[in-house]
């Protein structure tokens, strides 16, 4: 199920994808994504938009949420920036759903390739009781 779910959502967030982010790992309630900061990623100061570092955790903590294969969306967010990443830098979100219910929460470390951490989100959902993929959607 989990490399079924990992292709769903690498196909389907069509904007993280554009952006470079991907789903390395899914493991109910836990997500890693992973991203390398390139030119396009720079912001005016030369180092990563803070909007790419978000769309990175945001990939992490929506593979973590749906892991239990019920379409669940994000009502909030919050993050905090704690170190700048710079262009070839590999970035690492890793997604923990701390609390499993209709309103999960959720907590997203993003490191670099040194683990460094880089930023802490949290995250809010709701858990709708449809199921994420479609039955025909399973390779």
């Amino acid at each position: 199920m989990e490399k079924v779910l990992i292709d769903f959502l690498n196909h389907f967030d069509r904007f993280a994808a554009s952006a470079g982010a991907h789903i390395v790992e899914i493991v109910d309630g836990v997500a890693r994504a992973q991203m390398t900061v390139t030119e396009t990623h720079l912001n005016g100061a030369g180092v990563c938009q803070g909007g790419a570092i978000f769309t990175l955790a945001d990939l992490a903590f929506a593979a973590a949420v749906n892991s239990c294969g019920l379409m669940t969306v994000g009502t909030n967010n919050n993050i905090t920036y704690l170190r700048s990443a710079r262009k070839g830098d590999v970035l690492t979100a890793t997604a923990q759903e701390e609390y499993h219910h209709k309103l999960p929460m959720c907590v997203v470390r993003v490191t670099n390739q040194k683990g460094d951490l880089v930023c802490v989100m949290t995250g809010t959902a709701y858990r709708r009781n449809i199921p994420l993929m479609p039955d025909n959607s399973e390779k």
